[in-house]
């Protein structure tokens, strides 16, 4: 299956359901879609792209903010970027 848009299954780029919560509160790719779905490298992209793709970005500053990886300069540094990107 190459990047034709008549060939992609119809969950392609949806993020719950191509990237969902796990039960570990941490996110995770389906095993169907991680072994079985020859598109999933350009459906993650297109599924991170956009707003709710950066919804995942600030799920991540917020864990590493929780976890002292990151400060609270580098936190709102992040996210202005973030907010940046949308507009």
């Amino acid at each position: 299956m190459d990047n034709d848009t008549s060939e992609r299954p119809d969950c392609f780029g949806e993020l719950e359901k191509v990237f969902p919560m796990g039960d570990r509160g941490l996110r995770e790719t389906p095993d169907d879609c991680m072994y079985h779905c020859p598109c999933k490298t350009a459906c993650l992209r297109a599924a991170m792209d956009g707003v709710r793709g950066t919804k995942v970005q600030e799920e991540l500053i917020e864990r590493g903010e929780d976890a002292g990886m990151l400060t609270f300069f580098q936190r709102w540094s992040r996210k202005k970027q973030l907010a940046r990107k949308r507009s």
